[in-house]
């Protein structure tokens, strides 16, 4: 809560969270379901300064610690050897050192790159760790850190990885989770692999959980770029729409302050399930979402424009379902369509509009009408 406010019946909310619930049309307060008598915010002033308090008070706490932490003596390159082989006692300290060690340069992590022996111990020491998450943690941050200097990514997938992310997803905080889905996308190098992933009982339904929009933005868009990154085989795709994936997509696109990223990302991994028959099914029996990937041509940005363009054309030009037509022509696609071909889109995505155009029968009365009423609410960007 950062802009405490009240309603006139004594609760309070967060601005934001209160404003979005009364601008979809309620006219009560949620926490006691009374009629607001009148819908103005009264800024609870006392509230927002213990809020203000506590925000300063973990500020501090967080600089200190990193203070902290910075003046802890780093251990040297002959300290770093004799903890490396401490790490197969499972010693948790050791970890700790080390990646303190490796997280303070580039030329760290150089050096421990060339350490003989050292990916072996952690692939180790990760196999051992079994379900203390603490220690579970401390490898994924490691790997992480050491991530473009691992070239060859195949022991990786052999050893107890995709078990320890699998453990992090279900159990770790959000940092780590970030870590991890970062660390499993690099894992995602070929077909092989990407199938590896995907037969992982329950590291798939995990990936789509943390699509979540309760989650933290930071992970949604990491989870987008790992699932677009293993989504190619159609035998994944199969799974990612089992594990109930659009209606994740959907809410995402739905919701109105989702940052660009994260919107053209999910289009991006909603083009790519299109792209098999499961996945158009399903969106074709979505007025809903139809409509949503519609709202975003011409809004986030030229790389979600097209992506949603990509997918209104697989469903509507080159598959012609005709409750997906009317879904979009709806939802005031055409108006969106006769815009940006009228914009300064690529050529790839100025031939898909000209195809929807045709489909949606531009030269009817019918359309025209719909055109001239409706272009002076669109609001482009």
């Amino acid at each position: 809560m950062k802009s405490p406010v009240s309603l006139c019946t004594g609760v309070t909310y967060d601005r934001t969270s209160i404003q979005r619930w009364l601008d979809s049309g309620n006219n009560t307060c949620p926490a006691t379901m009374q009629v607001l008598q009148s819908k103005e915010f009264v800024p609870n002033r006392n509230l927002q300064r213990l809020i203000q308090i506590w925000s300063d008070s973990v500020a501090r706490r967080q600089h200190d610690a990193e203070l902290a932490a910075n003046s802890v003596v780093l251990p040297s390159h002959d300290q770093v050897k004799v903890l490396v082989k401490q790490l197969d006692n499972n010693s948790f300290s050791a970890l700790t050192k080390i990646v303190r060690f490796a997280r303070e340069s580039e030329e760290n992590r150089e050096f421990l790159a060339r350490m003989d022996g050292f990916l072996n111990a952690v692939f180790d020491f990760m196999r051992n760790a079994e379900s203390d998450i603490k220690l579970i943690e401390q490898v994924v941050h490691i790997l992480d850190l050491m991530l473009s200097k691992i070239s060859e990514k195949k022991p990786l997938m052999e050893s107890n990885c995709l078990s320890t992310i699998l453990v992090i997803l279900q159990r770790g905080s959000s940092d780590s989770q970030i870590q991890s889905v970062q660390l499993l996308e690099s894992l995602a190098v070929d077909g092989e692999s990407k199938l590896k992933i995907a037969q992982k009982e329950g590291l798939l339904l995990e990936l789509v959980k943390s699509l979540s929009k309760e989650k933290d933005p930071r992970l949604i868009d990491a989870s987008l770029s790992c699932l677009i990154s293993i989504a190619m085989p159609k035998r994944v795709k199969a799974k990612l729409i089992q594990s109930r994936t659009i209606p994740e997509l959907k809410i995402l696109l739905s919701e109105p302050n989702m940052t660009p990223s994260i919107i053209e990302k999910s289009l991006k991994l909603l083009e790519t399930l299109s792209s098999c028959k499961e996945g158009r099914v399903e969106i074709w029996h979505d007025t809903i979402l139809l409509q949503a990937i519609v709202q975003k041509v011409l809004k986030a940005s030229s790389k979600a424009t097209e992506h949603a363009v990509t997918i209104l054309w697989i469903v509507c030009y080159l598959f012609r379902d005709e409750k997906a037509l009317e879904a979009v022509v709806s939802g005031n696609g055409m108006t969106k369509i006769l815009l940006l071909i009228q914009s300064n889109c690529s050529p790839a995505v100025r031939q898909m509009s000209a195809d929807l155009l045709k489909i949606f029968g531009v030269n009817s009365k019918p359309c025209l009408s719909s055109y001239d009423t409706k272009t002076t609410h669109i609001m482009p960007f």
